[in-house]
């Protein structure tokens, strides 16, 4: 039966929202296809709003893999801000996808990819108004499968009760195998309801569904043991990783968005993972093995996206793209591709140690030239052992001064406050840095008019990495530590006004790291949250610290612990850890090892140009690493007449 769309309901409310081009849809190289010739129906949500959702990446990918299938539909669904969630509520229209607006309760898997766990309020909004039950232990056959993706999924504990089931790893290959199994349930009659559904899914080995599993507590709170509790479930469950990027050359066609967004170009995956090896990154860490993308590939897939979609910047996204074996012929090759259209080449950022000058005027050969933004992420030569980053301040005052020679006029640098180890005079250290930044882009450039801005954020240890056992800093540390080093910029009366200072304060940071190493008891405190009308915690102007300790307090207050027991608070070697059941493909007594070298500011290499170092990912997950240089170079374009 045909669903019926909800925009005649939803667009008589439209005049009375802020923004309303976001919740229309109908953007280029969108897809709606027919509901009644498809068997298998996914919604997949960003849990943020449009402006964030609609760039995002993984969200694209699936969208299009899915939609390239017959018999599959997948249509996108993005959080609401609260005025239209108010007028929902009152005109009891559903949550609904942007695509053709049909309910998102009517489809058969919500898909919800969290880049960040500050979208747990979101989902429960979601949910609440699609009218799918928020316990997932009250849903029925008629509700759609609540499946988490993303990178905060490595650890979904802390939603476990409000998800059905859990992807972690790439998911290109995993939502097809999802579907099929969801396609063969249907045809069969659906034997076992939802629970035979999701034993298929979770006998798989390759789905997590938190329902199958039992999680038992010692009398100091912490946890015993994870077990299953039924046959056929597996006791860990395992990532997934796609190998040979060349074979999924996706998005295609990138989606155009109607409202303005926080990234307005097209953008290509050039390599995924990452072996640098810095302690404190989660995402290099989970997405192991370093596999590149060939420079043919690129440049197929630059083709291909900029005809579809008329941009005109093109965003070379990694984990760290100057680290691409041919980086030098991929951005020489894409601009004097397209150096009449004047078509911009982008990197999210650069290595201090992978700068060159050569690669930053490609960059700007077709476009603006704009500041340069380098991570040293810790202010002292020390901390930076600590966190294996191995940069040296002659590495980056050398950087600077090369790129101050050569007409750039801004420099922004990145920190984090709360490192492991971390001292105040680690973090004054980054004034100095700064200092000398200017003090060297004056000499080389022979001009005043050049700007530094130091932008910081707070460390919040993540799990799957060797910082996974560190304490936190509180809230009010780190904004003590970030006030001094403010007083010590503003003090300089010779280069403070060059320098610019940004920063987070403590709070949002103490709440992510509650969420990122919490376990299932941390869902009393999310719901409390969320029926107290917290939504959109990423956001400043919504996000309150008071909420989330006036929720947290009675909620663990039952359990014996409280938020300084999962923030602020060291684990041991010994403890089970809320999501050791879920296999990253990393050894947990490499990362153990691993820790304890950051202890003793011990730097490890990286595996693509040094002897493996023994993660365990390739072993463990059967993969290897990929990478160039193919030999290959990017052609020009032969227009045929």
């Amino acid at each position: 039966m045909p669903v019926e769309s909800v925009f005649p309901r939803l667009e008589a409310l439209l005049p009375h929202v802020q923004k309303p081009i976001q919740y229309v849809g109908g953007e280029l190289n969108s897809t709606v296809k027919d509901w009644d010739a498809c068997d298998v129906r996914w919604a997949l949500m960003y849990p943020d709003a449009y402006e964030v959702g609609l760039p995002n990446q993984g969200v694209m990918i699936l969208y299009e893999v899915l939609n390239e299938r017959e018999g599959v539909l997948a249509e996108r669904t993005y959080s609401v801000w609260p005025d239209l969630e108010r007028l929902m509520r009152e005109h009891g229209v559903p949550q609904f996808t942007v695509d053709a607006h049909r309910p998102v309760g009517a489809f058969d898997v919500l898909g919800v990819s969290f880049a960040t766990e500050l979208g747990y309020t979101n989902l429960l909004a979601a949910l609440d108004l699609a009218g799918i039950p928020l316990d997932a232990k009250d849903r029925t056959d008629d509700h759609p499968l609540v499946i988490a993706g993303g990178h905060a999924a490595f650890n979904p504990e802390p939603i476990a009760g409000f998800i059905d089931a859990a992807v972690i790893g790439d998911g290109e290959q995993a939502v097809l195998e999802i579907t099929e199994l969801i396609r063969a349930w249907k045809r069969e009659g659906r034997p076992g309801g939802r629970e035979g559904l999701l034993l298929r899914l979770a006998g798989t080995g390759g789905v997590y569904v938190p329902g199958f599993y039992d999680v038992e507590y010692l009398p100091d709170g912490r946890i015993s043991r994870v077990v299953p509790n039924r046959s056929g479930v597996p006791w860990r469950v395992a990532k997934h990783t796609v190998m040979n990027l060349d074979e999924w050359p996706y998005p295609k066609k990138p989606l155009v968005p109607l409202a303005e967004t926080v990234h307005e170009r097209m953008s290509v995956e050039i390599f995924r993972g990452c072996t640098r090896g810095c302690r404190f990154c989660q995402a290099g860490m989970i997405t192991r093995p370093v596999r590149e993308r060939s420079i043919t590939g690129i440049g197929e897939m630059v083709e291909k996206g900029l005809r579809s979609t008329g941009f005109e910047e093109v965003g070379l996204l990694s984990l760290s793209s100057a680290d691409h074996s041919e980086i030098a012929d991929i951005t020489r090759g894409l601009a004097d591709r397209y150096e009449d259209e004047k078509v911009g080449l982008s990197l999210p950022s650069t290595r201090v140690d992978a700068f060159n000058i050569d690669l930053a005027n490609e960059l700007t050969r077709n476009g603006r030239r704009s500041g340069l933004t380098f991570a040293p992420e810790g202010g002292s030569e020390r901390i930076r052992k600590v966190i294996n980053k191995m940069v040296t301040e002659e590495d980056l005052i050398r950087t600077v001064a090369t790129a101050y020679g050569n007409g750039w006029r801004q420099v922004k640098l990145y920190f984090m406050c709360g490192l492991p180890t971390e001292t105040d005079e680690d973090v004054l250290q980054i004034a100095e840095l700064a200092t000398k930044v200017i003090a060297k882009g004056r000499e080389v450039s022979g001009a005043n008019d050049i700007r530094c801005t130091v932008s910081i954020g707070g460390f919040v240890p993540k799990p799957h990495t060797p910082f996974q056992w560190a304490p936190q800093l509180s809230a009010e540390e780190t904004d003590a530590r970030l006030a001094r080093l403010r007083d010590a910029i503003r003090a300089d009366k010779r280069y403070g006004r060059s320098i610019g200072f940004r920063y987070h304060d403590g709070k949002p940071g103490v709440v992510e790291g509650l969420l990122s190493r919490g376990d299932r008891r941390i869902g009393d405190v999310i719901r409390a949250v969320y029926e107290a009308g917290g939504r959109f915690d990423g956001w400043r102007e919504y996000f309150s610290y008071e909420l989330w300790m006036e929720c947290s307090k009675p909620a663990l207050d039952i359990c014996g612990v409280d938020v300084d027991w999962y923030t602020t608070r060291e684990r041991g070697h010994e403890e089970v850890l809320p999501w050791d059941h879920l296999d990253s493909g990393l050894d947990k007594d490499w990362l153990w090892e691993d820790w304890q070298d950051a202890l003793d500011e011990t730097e490890v290499g990286d595996c693509r140009w040094n002897p493996c170092f023994d993660c365990g990912v390739c072993p463990q997950m059967g993969t290897d690493i990929q990478i160039g240089p193919t030999g290959k170079k990017l052609l020009p374009l032969t227009v045929i007449t």
